[in-house]
C-alpha cells in the first residue's frame, strides 16, 4: 500500500529539514530547495533510515518556471496529506537602501509561492477531504521592526491568507486543516547566513531550537490549531502587543527595532529557512 506524501518547501536545512525528519518515518517525501547536493545527501540519508521514498525537486520559488514545476508536481501527486510551506529567507536594511530585487524576490517566495502551491495542494485535498497545510511564518507577523519592513509585511499576509483559508474551509465543514506557523528566533542557517551575532541579537532564552518549533507545530496540526506559535514567552509577548492601542504598539516598535537594527550588519543574506 503506498505510504501518504508530505511535500516540504525550505527543505535543505533548518526548519524544514526537522520537519523532513520528523515526519520520514510515516510519510515518502517530496523535498524541495535550491540546493541540489544538500537535498540529495538528506534524501539519501532518510530513505536508508526509515525506508521512505524522498523525491528530490530542485527549484528556485522565486523562479515563475520554478514555480510552476512544484506546483504540477504537488498537483499530480494523489496521496500528498500535508504541504509546509517553509521557503523564506531575511535581509537586513532599510527598504529604499536595498536593492529592489531583494524585495521582489522575498514577496515571490513568501507569498507567490504559498499562493501558487497552496492552490495546487487544496485541489485534491479539498476533493478528498484530508490533508493539511503549513505556512511556515514568524513572530514578525504580529511584531514589526525597523530594517526588516517586507520580512514583517510579507509574513503578515500569510498569517492572513491562512487564516482566510480556515475559514473557508470551516464554512464548507471540511477536515483539511490549515496552520500559520509562527516562530521566533530559532537555532538554524537563517541568522548565519544575515551574519547575525545571535547573542546581541537577543538574549539566549529567546532563541529556540528548531526541534523544539517543528514538535509544536506538529502537536498544533493534530488538534487542529490554525496559530501555533512555539515558546511560552513569545505567545506573551504577541498577546501583549495585540492589546495595545496603535500608536502605542508602533512606539514599542520604534524603540526595539532602532536598538535591535544597530546590532545588525549592513547587507542581507537568502536561504530557505523559514524563521523571525
Amino acid at each position: 500500500m503506498a505510504r501518504s506524501v508530505v511535500a516540504i518547501t525550505g527543505a535543505s536545512s533548518g526548519i524544514g529539514e526537522v520537519f523532513a525528519r520528523k515526519l520520514a518515518p510515516e510519510h515518502d517525501l517530496i523535498l524541495i530547495a535550491r540546493r541540489r547536493d544538500r537535498l540529495e545527501s538528506l534524501a539519501s540519508e532518510l530513505e536508508n533510515s526509515f525506508g521512505c521514498r524522498a523525491q528530490v525537486l530542485v527549484a528556485d520559488l522565486s523562479s515563475e518556471q520554478d514555480l510552476e514545476s512544484a506546483a504540477n508536481v504537488v498537483t499530480a501527486e494523489s496521496n500528498l496529506v500535508l504541504l509546509i510551506n517553509n521557503a523564506g529567507f531575511g535581509s537586513k536594511g532599510r527598504f529604499w537602501e536595498k536593492p529592489y530585487e531583494w524585495e521582489e524576490k522575498m514577496h515571490r517566495v513568501h507569498i507567490t509561492a504559498t499562493l501558487r502551491l497552496s492552490h495546487a495542494a487544496l485541489q485534491n485535498m479539498v476533493a478528498r477531504d484530508r490533508g493539511g497545510i503549513i505556512n511556515v511564518a514568524s513572530v514578525a507577523a504580529f511584531v514589526r521592526n525597523v530594517g526588516s519592513v517586507s520580512y514583517g509585511a510579507t509574513k503578515s499576509w500569510m498569517t492572513v491568507f491562512t487564516e482566510g483559508l480556515y475559514l473557508e474551509l470551516k464554512s464548507i465543514r471540511s477536515n483539511v486543516v490549515v496552520q500559520a506557523l509562527c516562530p521566533g528566533f530559532t537555532y538554524s542557517e537563517f541568522h548565519d547566513v544575515m551574519g547575525v551575532d545571535r547573542p546581541r541579537m537577543a538574549p539566549r532564552q529567546f532563541w529556540m531550537p528548531a526541534e523544539d518549533v517543528v514538535d509544536a507545530s506538529l502537536a498544533g496540526l493534530a488538534r487542529g490549531q490554525l496559530f501555533v506559535i512555539p515558546g511560552w514567552r513569545y505567545r506573551v509577548l504577541t498577546a501583549f502587543l495585540s492589546k495595545l492601542p496603535s500608536k502605542l504598539r508602533v512606539g514599542v516598535e520604534l524603540l526595539a527595532g532602532r536598538s535591535r537594527y544597530r546590532q545588525l550588519p549592513t547587507g542581507g543574506g537568502r536561504t530557505e529557512i523559514g524563521g523571525l
